[in-house]
């Protein structure tokens, strides 16, 4: 995996770690390789982005990932379906979209009505498509240290992390949320770089400080503000991948993190914002993931012939 970073600046705002460049350098990296990777003769990478119901703010969010997809020079396959949608309906169409030579990745976007399983339907896909990384085979692949894809957002923080440090040997990372989707990954992703690692969560006693324990933190909680200034050990780097709307002035809303920005931002080496930090890096590993699943899917089609 590259490492990827913006310009730097000798400005005091550049422990600001940069995710809008960051996703943008990786997006157009992503770009020029499929280009190549077309023009070797493969298939044009598809991903398919399967959506249950109407929630406005998973809309916007999903067309995004089209328009980011076309943009790189993949095909998009949108799967707009009803609130109403059953499980077996929604397994019927992960069959159909495993069984399409165009597609090398699905992507459900979570979350899903009541009456779905998300384990059921992540677990549905197949594991060479699954572009989330979130299925049981890519999972274990991952808890194993074997090669596999890696969840898109613990992912993108590695990524930022890498940005910065370009060795975390022994630094103490502490993780504050253990979910399927960030946490524990994250954590995995981190034992990797040979991090010692502190896995905080609810039911944690001591997280503040934990916390202050940490030379890497990351926090994803989606508990606004919870992470406050006194948290922070003086120069640690802070990967922020919560996000929460909140009312603002005048009637409007705003975005913000898991963290007290403006009370960690004086005393941490690094942070995210929020937004402009993990968050575009989701989708740029969405679509790096996508390009690694295609190639690997004309790997073994290379290979059997």
């Amino acid at each position: 995996m590259n490492t990827l970073s913006p310009e730097k600046s000798s400005d005091p705002a550049s422990k600001i770690i940069d995710g809008k460049g960051i996703a943008r350098a990786l997006t157009d990296q992503v770009g020029r390789e499929v280009a190549k990777f077309v023009e070797q003769g493969n298939t044009i990478p598809g991903l398919a982005v399967v959506l249950v119901g109407n929630d406005p703010a998973s809309e916007v969010y999903v067309k995004n990932k089209a328009i980011q997809t076309h943009r790189v020079g993949m095909r998009s396959f949108m799967h707009m379906l009803p609130q109403s949608t059953s499980q077996d309906e929604l397994l019927d169409l992960i069959t159909q979209l495993n069984a399409n030579p165009k597609i090398h990745g699905i992507l459900v976007q979570l979350p899903l009505p009541a009456q779905i399983d998300p384990v059921v339907v992540t677990n549905a896909i197949a594991p060479h498509k699954d572009v989330d990384g979130l299925g049981e085979v890519n999972a274990g692949r991952l808890s194993l240290g074997i090669d596999g894809i890696v969840p898109c957002t613990p992912l993108g923080c590695l990524m930022l992390l890498k940005s910065v440090h370009e060795d975390m040997t022994g630094k103490h990372a502490v993780v504050i949320g253990a979910s399927n989707l960030v946490g524990k990954p994250m954590a995995q992703l981190l034992l990797k770089e040979n991090c010692t690692v502190t896995v905080a969560h609810i039911h944690t006693r001591n997280t503040k400080e934990l916390a202050r324990e940490a030379d890497i933190l990351v926090v994803a909680t989606g508990k606004s503000g919870l992470v406050r200034g006194d948290w922070i050990k003086p120069g640690a780097t802070v990967i922020d991948v919560g996000i929460t709307r909140i009312p603002a002035e005048n009637g409007k809303t705003r975005l913000v993190g898991d963290v007290a920005f403006d009370e960690a931002f004086p005393i941490a080496g690094h942070i995210t914002p929020v937004p402009g930090g993990v968050g575009p890096m989701t989708i740029a590993c969405l679509l790096h993931n996508t390009l690694q699943a295609a190639r690997a899917t004309q790997a073994v089609a290379e290979a059997s012939s």
